[in-house]
Formats: structure tokens, C-alpha cells, sequence
């Protein structure tokens, strides 16, 4: 059944001036059901029957649901799964043998098509309306499928050819019997109020997927990535295709998976967007992305699909058939160099002119169109044996005599089809790259723009796209969807609908204004937040930091002066920011901060991210302040640097992030000359919260009515640190020896106001911490150093681990935390077991969406208020779970953040306070308040600080790494070479290292 958006004046930011009203889903009949009164009734039973939970549980239980808020009813973008109660899913593994003379089995489209050949097969062919796969290692059939012991040979066709070619490859596959998974199980369980029922429900959600999921896999009209992501490829969806430029499109497609709640199966459905090669001719995509750096289209190149033109195949029936061929690179210098005549080329990317190859002249090896080996170097001829005529080509001259082909485009690079070793080259002009290619390359800034503006959708709008269209896409639809009916599944055709509570809003503290002599001074600053925000008009910050020692930085691109014109035209930019500097540091002393008059500034030219010259004036601050250490008050305090910069420069930030941080120990601010310039007091004050930070002052505080209340629980008592912790992985083109980075961040008393860093260097793409012991050790010295003793609490919030990973967090993690524990606690305080650990993973990337029912629940961009909590209704009774939404977004769809309690130790056994009424509501109050606390923003943020300190120390570390992680080094040199990684040595310890002197500093923000 497909939506609509309802509208209202209440709720919005008013009707006038073009300003947005906020509109909500709803279906055409008006409708908005009730959250299911048996879900509801289970889990209130579930909550009546639970016992303490068993000594060898893994996880702990919910303890209770939260109570506080006004309760709300919300849209979710959940669907009902109905199984039949009968049915069974038997599950075979499927093996396909690496052929001989091959070094890999086949992966990817190749093996999606075996599979494919495989249920066409004799053998299955009578069960293929019982099977579904996931066209990858995994059959399910509702029959039992008996199969024969023996291997089975298949000899490879590619799609649309009805035979295969008489010297076809055979692969051999082995389908070996796994289970049988009856889906009542799972469904027993979701149902039950037993406690000690074990059951592991990850098969049998791995199967329903797989089930799921096989409906878009077998479509061709659908482009799928990884296993959840389908992207419809019609012409009816064409409206929701856009350029990105640089030869990319963006596609909106559909997420979905099958997930389990109390009581019932439900599937997740979510819009999804996508960058994907232009569907075009390769030579047009080349031109708009560029062939300027041959090494970035290479790697932009590598792997993409294209059908050939210039070949012109039919199958035995004479039909035509497409020939697709894959992209190995560009030409390059070392293609076939075991050939006896390796083929001529004489730069990475050269032209179709330059580019030659030996053509054999004997009869018995002709050039065959019809094999695609046009333009093939002797792949038959190794080095050693003779080759009795022939001559070398141009890929040119080749092209023009075979196929009457005159490549228009002689500057554009041609393409290697084949491989290193056996090259197959061909002009761009002769491919057209296949539609629904999805790209892995890192989109650039610019592409990220044009994304984002793509992909932000009103609320309504999304939901509408989701029942319109995406419940067919996915096939939820069982008029789409054949599969259904034959395994006897349904899924109810409307959205359910769930209870949240909205968490109310804390009051914010500041220092009052400093007021003139004889007027009374308030003691304390209140600024209640609107909507999740506030400003700092009026007010001082709580704890001003001491910036003495810091001057500014000017950096120009645009190259030195020379005429008079030009001299005095700089002279007059650089007065301008001088008194715009000035006027920043008069700011900074009303906004709190004890700011001494800056020294002299610099003016420097540069002529790219790597001159030498940034280096040697920030060395000749550093040597200046040094010299003030025998001054009262400076000892070993480190210098601070507002930096100016032309324009936004990636490159350039991370230099000077590396220079100030890792190298010379200097604090560094970089702001952009165009913005600053304007002398925005707004803008003064967002810099001016990042200068209280790194000089260790506390920006905001929460309202505690005169210590008549505790706004943060527990850690009002001064004895909980907070830690957060995240792991950063190599992105799409970074380097092969780009490392995985991980990064703590823990609070040093109960204001919250700052958080010092570590950060730690491990084995790519792994995501449990490895030196966790000395990272946890570090920070609670600092601690101590701090308070004079160690907390009795650690507050752990985890970042970046995906749901399959929960139990190995407490099985590879937790021993390290108990371990740097034991090493640093006092044997007395270990025996009165302290600290008490609890630790929260906290999921961003989810696809849980909420909606608001009416108007009145709405902000202003049609979301759920901000305070949004969420724990029942698509959660597990047994789990203890929510979903916050804290923030209120400015535009698109808001996305809550998941909490999962995997440990907790702190919160069940406390006495909680009246207000809270039990440990679930203080758990969920205390993240919420403390998301008003991120202290580089006058807002309430999507996740807790601790969480968005450590991805942003995290984010700090790819500064440090750039040469690793990012596409080009600052000279432009590319990460990765046609060697591999361009002569950059693997990254080691001391390249995270941070400086002593800005250490136990907030130095990342």
C-alpha cells in the first residue's frame, strides 16, 4: 500500500517567509495503527519473569524498559515476516574448485553466473523453484535435495549464450549438506519469556536473508552490492539518477535485511544511495573523469565491465550475444614481459599509436574476432621459443586493418582486457562500460557534495519511497515476489508502528558576562535549549583556558607580488587580517578565555602542501616560544598557532596537523581566510570553542539546580571515567600498507569538559584493539594525576563494531581493560571489586529509521523531536538495547544512534534515584544528557562525546598517515604506484605519536 505526506501548522518553524512546515507519512486511508498490543503484552511479561540471569550468559539481560518522557507513536521502516510455521530451509554448501592453471577460484559475476548454470543443470533442474541462493557459497531448498556424492562439471557460458564454446572452461563443484533449519525454532523463541532459553538465531536470519535477497540477486534489470544493498536499473527509475561527474552516476536504491524483534520477524527497509560508473562509452567516461594522472584512472579503471564493440559474436544459433570483457589497467611498460615478443609500450597509459604489439603471421595461429583476442600479444609463445614471421603493430594500424576501425581519440590511454601477462589491448572508444557497476573509489570532495544533496530527503518523502517503491524492489511483494507464495512467506504490506518516549531537554550553564564595577554579577549563566540548540550570547565560557604564547599564520597560494600594484594590494589584505585578528582576540577575552595580545604574525607564500617554507616558520615559532620558558607562568607550555588558509586544502591541513601535533608539539587552529574575513561573531565563536579546548577549559556545563539534582547520574559523583573507543580502517584508495588505526579518548573528571587521547597503530582492516592494556593504562594515570585517585567506575563506550562482533568484544577486549585494571589498581581496591566496568557498543551506520505519526510530534524538518528514545517494539525482551535519537537534524532523514549494554556492572546493582526509576532509564538519560556536552558545538550531537571524541582523534590520525590513506601525498604524488604503494614505508609507531607537550590535551580538535 503506498503513502502519503500529511501536513500541519504545529510542530513546524512556522508557515511564513518560505520557511518549511513539517509534514508527515501517512497512508491514503489515514490510518495509523497501533504499536501490536502482543508485542507489547511480551514484553511485559517478559520483564515479570526475569530472574537473574545465568552465571554462563554471555550478555546481560534488560533490566527493565525506560519510563521517562511523554510517550510518542512512531512510523519505523520495518516490515512483518510471516513464515509459515511448516517451513525448512535445508542448506548446502556449494565449493567451486580452482581450475588447473589457475591461480584463483572464481569470484564475483563469474561465479554468479556457475551457480546459475548449476541450478540449470540435469541434476537440479526439477528443485529450481525450491532453491534460492545467494549466488556465492550458500543453496536453501524447502525439499531436501539428496545430492549425489560425486563432484559435478560445469563447463562455463557466459549470460546469453544458450551453449558453451567448444573449449570452455569446466569448473567442478562439490554440494555438500550442511542443516536442516526450522524457522519455527526462531519464531518459538521470539516468543518465549523463558530466560534460560539458549538459542543461536543467526543461521536461521542468515538463511531468511539469503531468501530475501535471492529476489534481487536473479533480477538483471538490478544492480546488488554487497549482500543487502538492490539497485533498480529500469527505465521507470531513471528519475532518481544523477550526476556526480568525473564518470559517475548516483543511483537510489533499497537496503534491506531480515532482523529479529520480540515476538515477530521483521525486514528493514531503508533508501539507500550509491555512486556507479556512467553506463557509456569508455573513451566519454575517460574525458569527464580526466587522464591527467594515469596511476588514479588506472586504479579508477581496474575491475570495471565493458562490452566490446568492435566484436560482433553469435551463439551456435547465430544469435548475437554480447562479449563483456574486464578491465585489468592501462597499457603499461611491464605488460608481457616473459612473451618472446613482449609488446611495446612505452609509458604507463600511452596512446593507441604508441602502443605495439607483435602480430603473428603464420595461418595457424589466425586473429579471430570471434575469441576476443584481437589485439592479443602471443600469449601462446613463452620466451625461449621461435616465432617464425610476424611483425609489430600499433594497436592503431591494428584496428584500422582488422575491424575498418580509425580510433578518433589517438591521446586517450588504451586498455589492457587481459592481464599482465597476457595482455589484450584495445582503444577506450571500442568499449561501453556496463550499467550498474558500483565504484569503490573514495568520491572527491566535490562528488561528496553533490551526494549529500542527492541523498537528503524530507522524512515523508523517503518513507513514501520505501512503501511506493521499495517493497517491490526488494521484493516484499508477493505479486513481485514468486518466491513467497512457494515458500509460503508473507509479509504484512503496511509499515508497523512503535512507542518512543521523548527524554526531556537539560538546561545548559555558562559564566555570566563580565559586568562593570558596582553591578551585581549573576552566579551562573541558564541557557535552555530550543530544539536541540542554543548560542552562547551573553555568556562566558565555564572554564576559560590561558592563552598566552600564540600568534597567527597567514598562507598564501597565489604567488609573491612582484609590481607595485600587487605589493600594495597584499600590504592591504594582510593589514585587513591583522585588525581582523585583533578583533578575534577581543572575542576571545569576552567569551571567557585569558587571552594575552598576540605576538607578531607571519605572512608567508607557498607554492604547494609540501614547501619547505611552512616547515621552517612554524620551527621558528616553536624556537621563539621556547625561549619564554624562563618566563613566570610558561614553562613548557605549548605554543599556539591560528593559521589562515587560502582556501580548503586537505593536503595542506594534514602537513600542518603533522608539523603541530607530531613533530614540534604546537597547538594549531586552521581556519579558512574567506570566512574569517567576514568578522561573523558566529564564527568567531565556533573557532573560539576549539581554542578553549586544546587549552584544557570547559566550554559548557549541565544545569544541576544548585547541586540540588544530578543531570548526569552517576558521574556527578566524580568517580566515573569515560572512555571512548574506535578503530579507523583503510578506505578505497588508500594503500596496501595503510594500517587500521585505533583511538582512545577518556574524560579526566565529573564536568566532562575534557577529553585527552592516544593513539595506537594495528594490523590493517582489524577491528579488536590490540594494545588496549596501555592505551586504558594511560588514561588512568592521567586520571589519577587529575583526581588524586582512580575512579571506582569505567563508563566504556565502543564504537565501530558490527552486531556479530559483541561477544568478541568481551572475549579479545575486556581481558586487556581487566588487565590494565590489575596493573594500575591497588590490590585492596581490586578486592572490593573496583573499577566496575560497563561497556555500550554504540552502532552509526544502522538502517533504523523512526517517523513521526502526527504533526505535533514533529521538528521542523518533519523528524521525531530530538530526544527520541526508543526501546521496544523492534528490539529483543532478552537484549538490552535502544535507539536515541538526541540530535535534531537540519535537513534529511535524522538517524538515530543504537545502544547495546554488553556489560554492565555499574548501572543494575546501583540504587537508582527516584526520577529514573530504574537502571534503563538512567542509562538512557545519561547518554542523552551528555550528548549536549560535545564541546566544539552549541547543539546536541547524534552519538555521546565520548564516541565523536574518539572518531575524530581517529579521523586526526589519517592527517598523520596521508601519505597511506589518502589518494595523493601533498605533492600530488599518488598513494599507490604501478609498484604498489609508491615507495612509502609502512606506517610505524611513531607516526601517531603524539607530542609530549600536547599530550594530555584535547590536541585533535
Amino acid at each position: 500500500m503506498s503513502g502519503q505526506a500529511g501536513k500541519g501548522g504545529q510542530g513546524g518553524r512556522g508557515g511564513r517567509g518560505g520557511t518549511k512546515v513539517a509534514e508527515v507519512f501517512s497512508y491514503p486511508n489515514g490510518a495509523i495503527p497501533p504499536p501490536n498490543t502482543k508485542v507489547t503484552k511480551l514484553e511485559d511479561e517478559f520483564q515479570k519473569s526475569t530472574k537473574p540471569p545465568r552465571k554462563d550468559a554471555k550478555l546481560p539481560c534488560r533490566p527493565a524498559y525506560g519510563t521517562t518522557g511523554p510517550e510518542v507513536t512512531l512510523w519505523t521502516n520495518h516490515f512483518e515476516l510471516i513464515p509459515s510455521s511448516k517451513l525448512v530451509l535445508y542448506r548446502y554448501d556449494v565449493k567451486v574448485a580452482t581450475p588447473p592453471g589457475q591461480e584463483n577460484a572464481p569470484t564475483g559475476k563469474k561465479l554468479a553466473q556457475i551457480i546459475k548454470l548449476l541450478l540449470e543443470n540435469h541434476r537440479y533442474r526439477e528443485f529450481q523453484r525450491d532453491i534460492v541462493t545467494d549466488f556465492r557459497s550458500t543453496l536453501l531448498s524447502r525439499r531436501e535435495l539428496n545430492p549425489d556424492a560425486a563432484p559435478l562439471d560445469i563447463p562455463y557460458r557466459v549470460e546469453g549464450e544458450n551453449a558453451p564454446r567448444a573449449n570452455a572452461q569446466v569448473y567442478r563443484l562439490s554440494i555438500t549438506s550442511q542443516t536442516a533449519l526450522t524457522v519455527s525454532d526462531l519464531t518459538d523463541y521470539l516468543a518465549s519469556t523463558n530466560m534460560d532459553t539458549a538459542f543461536d538465531k543467526q543461521p536461521l536470519l542468515q538463511a531468511l536473508n539469503i531468501f530475501l535477497h535471492h529476489y534481487s540477486k536473479s533480477r538483471p534489470a538490478v544492480a546488488t552490492v554487497g549482500r543487502s544493498k538492490s539497485f533498480p536499473l529500469a527505465q521507470k527509475f531513471s528519475e532518481h539518477k544523477r550526476d556526480l561527474g568525473a564518470g559517475l552516476i548516483a543511483l537510489q536504491g533499497f537496503f534491506s535485511s531480515v532482523r529479529a524483534a520480540t515476538n515477530r520477524i521483521l525486514v528493514n527497509v531503508n533508501v539507500s544511495h550509491g555512486a556507479f560508473y556512467e553506463a557509456n562509452v569508455l573513451d566519454k567516461v575517460i574525458q569527464k573523469y580526466g587522464s591527467t594522472n594515469k596511476v588514479k584512472l588506472q586504479r579508477f579503471l581496474k575491475k570495471v565491465r565493458v562490452r566490446m564493440l568492435h566484436l560482433k559474436p553469435t551463439d551456435k544459433a547465430g544469435n548475437p550475444i554480447s562479449r563483456v570483457k574486464t578491465i585489468w589497467g592501462l597499457a603499461n611498460i611491464n605488460d608481457g614481459r616473459k612473451l618472446d615478443h613482449p609488446p611495446r609500450v612505452p609509458r604507463l597509459g600511452a596512446g593507441p599509436n604508441e602502443v605495439k604489439f607483435f602480430l603473428n603471421d603464420a595461418p595457424e595461429a589466425p586473429v579471430s574476432s570471434s575469441t576476443g583476442q584481437a589485439a592479443r600479444t602471443p600469449a601462446s609463445k613463452k620466451k625461449g621459443q621461435s616465432t617464425e614471421g610476424g611483425k609489430y603493430i600499433s594497436v592503431y594500424d591494428f584496428f584500422q586493418q582488422t575491424y575498418n576501425w580509425r580510433v578518433k581519440d589517438e591521446d586517450l590511454p588504451v586498455v589492457n582486457i587481459g592481464n599482465s601477462e597476457k595482455p589484450i589491448y584495445v582503444p577506450a572508444e571500442v568499449c561501453i562500460v556496463m550499467a550498474g557497476q558500483s565504484s569503490q573509489a573514495k568520491l572527491t570532495p566535490e562528488q561528496t557534495t553533490k551526494m549529500i544533496a542527492i541523498a537528503v530527503r524530507r522524512p515523508f518523502v523517503n518513507l513514501r519511497s520505501i512503501t511506493e517503491e521499495g517493497v517491490n524492489a526488494v521484493g516484499l511483494s508477493s505479486q513481485a515476489n514468486i518466491s513467497l507464495d512457494r515458500f509460503d512467506v508473507s509479509v504484512k504490506p503496511d509499515l508497523i508502528t512503535v512507542r518512543g518516549r521523548v527524554l526531556p531537554t537539560p538546561d545548559l550553564q555558562y559564566e555570566p558576562p563580565v559586568v562593570a564595577k558596582g553591578q551585581k554579577s549573576e552566579r551562573k549563566k541558564l541557557v535552555p535549549p530550543k530544539g536541540g540548540s542554543w548560542n552562547m550570547i551573553g555568556t562566558r565560557f565555564n572554564d576559560g583556558g590561558d592563552l598566552r604564547n600564540w600568534s597567527y599564520l597567514m598562507i598564501f597560494t597565489s604567488g609573491k607580488p612582484t609590481t607595485p600594484d600587487e605589493l600594495a594590494e597584499r600590504e592591504e589584505v594582510k593589514e585587513r587580517f591583522r585588525q581582523t585578528v585583533f578583533e578575534f582576540h577581543h572575542y576571545l577575552e569576552v567569551a571567557g578565555i585569558t587571552a594575552s595580545t598576540p605576538m607578531k604574525g607571519n605572512f608567508i607564500d607557498i607554492t604547494g602542501p609540501d614547501d619547505r617554507t611552512i616547515e621552517e616558520t612554524l620551527r621558528r615559532f616553536d624556537s621563539f616560544v621556547r625561549g619564554l620558558q624562563d618566563k613566570p607562568g610558561l614553562q613548557d607550555k605549548p605554543g599556539f598557532l591560528l593559521i589562515i588558509l587560502p582556501v580548503r586544502d586537505p593536503a595542506l591541513y594534514n602537513r600542518i596537523k603533522q608539523l603541530g601535533d607530531i613533530t614540534l608539539g604546537i597547538h594549531t587552529v586552521c581556519i579558512v581566510a574567506s570566512k574569517f574575513i567576514k568578522r561573523d561573531v558566529r564564527y568567531y565563536a565556533n573557532v573560539a570553542l576549539k581554542f578553549n579546548l586544546k587549552l584544557g577549559g570547559v566550554n559548557q556545563l549541565l544545569d544541576n539546580k544548585d547541586n540540588k539534582t544530578k543531570p548526569l547520574g552517576i558521574i556527578d559523583e566524580g568517580k566515573t571515567m569515560v572512555v571512548g573507543l574506535d578503530v579507523t580502517h583503510p578506505s578505497p584508495g588508500s594503500a596496501s600498507k595503510a594500517p587500521s588505526v585505533a583511538g582512545m579518548v577518556a574524560s579526566v573528571d565529573k564536568m566532562l569538559g575534557q577529553w585527552p587521547a592516544i593513539l595506537r597503530i594495528q594490523n590493517s582492516r582489524e577491528e579488536m584493539v590490540k594494545e588496549l592494556r596501555l592505551m586504558l593504562e594511560s588514561r588512568l594515570l592521567l586520571w589519577r594525576k587529575k583526581n588524586r585517585e582512580l575512579p571506582h567506575n569505567l563508563l566504556v563506550y565502543r564504537d565501530g563494531v558490527s552486531e556479530g562482533q559483541y561477544a568478541t568484544v568481551l572475549d579479545s577486549e575486556l581481558p586487556l581493560l581487566r588487565e590494565a585494571c590489575d596493573n594500575v589498581y591497588p590490590a585492596t581496591d581490586s578486592k572490593k571489586g573496583l573499577p566496575r566496568i560497563t561497556i555500550i557498543i554504540v552502532g552509526k551506520r544502522h538502517h533504523t529509521r523512526f517517523y513521526p505519526t502526527v504533526v505535533k510530534d514533529a521538528d521542523g524538518s518533519s523528524n521525531p523531536r530530538n530526544g527520541t528514545v526508543v526501546d521496544r517494539g523492534i528490539t529483543e525482551a532478552r537484549n538490552w538495547d535502544f535507539y536515541l535519537q538526541s540530535h535534531t537534524a537540519l535537513q534529511g532523514t535524522a538517524r538515530p544512534a543504537h545502544y547495546y549494554v554488553v556489560l554492565d556492572e555499574i548501572f543494575t546493582n546501583r540504587k537508582v534515584s527516584p526520577t529514573m526509576h530504574n537502571a534503563a532509564a538512567a542509562v538512557e538519560q545519561l547518554t542523552h544528557h551528555m550528548c549536549y556536552l560535545f564541546g566544539r558545538a552549541t547543539t546536541a550531537v547524534r552519538v555521546c562525546p565520548p564516541v565523536y571524541y574518539a572518531d575524530i582523534v581517529c579521523e586526526r590520525a589519517r592527517c598523520y598517515l596521508s601519505r597511506l590513506f589518502d589518494d595523493t601525498t601533498p605533492s600530488g604524488t599518488p598513494a599507490q604506484s604501478e609498484a604498489g604503494d609508491g615507495g612509502f614505508a609502512p606506517a610505524r609507531g611513531e607516526d601517531v605519536l603524539v607530542h609530549p607537550r600536547l599530550r594530555d590535551t584535547m590536541f585533535y580538535i
